[in-house]
């Protein structure tokens, strides 16, 4: 079965992050200011709102935690018609942010919340000219990501869910 190609993700306002990926490397928007990380990037931090001059692209370890994900057992886009049943996740990197993304390597099965997780890249269609940063079962480690000096995460009524 022929699919149709997968969505292309936005790529300016993120150039440095796809450059990189494409590199095998994993860079996310920070601000110097007071150290956010920013996902998506945005043109000001919306923690202290230094400015655009503050922000930069930092590379970060690529570990973290599954957080949550979702089985698909249809397809929302036809790119993904010989996938499903297909996850998407999101992972808690080990320096704080929540970011989207699919877990690969592991069956649909196996995935369990809380399992650590290592950045690995997967050519967009086919092609190396796009590398999406997805993640993997990090098989390397058996510690835990220590997340007790962060703050816990809240809902938008400022309660821990």
């Amino acid at each position: 079965m022929t699919t149709a190609p997968k969505p292309l993700p936005l790529l300016d306002d993120a150039r440095p992050h796809w450059d990189a990926a494409r590199e095998g490397n994993y860079l996310l928007q920070r601000c110097r200011e007071c150290q956010t990380y920013l996902v998506p990037p945005v043109y000001d931090c919306f923690h202290c709102h230094a400015g655009a001059q503050a922000l930069e692209w930092a590379e970060v370890s690529g570990r973290g935690t599954l957080h949550t994900f979702n089985i698909y057992h249809r397809a929302y886009h036809p790119g993904f018609a010989d996938e499903v049943p297909y996850n998407t996740a999101i992972v808690e990197l080990a320096e704080g942010p929540l970011v989207t993304t699919r877990i690969v390597d592991c069956a649909n099965d196996d995935l369990a919340v809380g399992m650590s997780v290592q950045v690995t890249f997967v050519d967009h269609n086919g092609t190396p000219d796009i590398r999406l940063p997805v993640f993997a079962p990090d098989r390397g480690t058996t510690d835990d990501i220590d997340t007790s000096s962060r703050e816990p995460a809240r809902n938008r009524d400022g309660e821990t869910p």
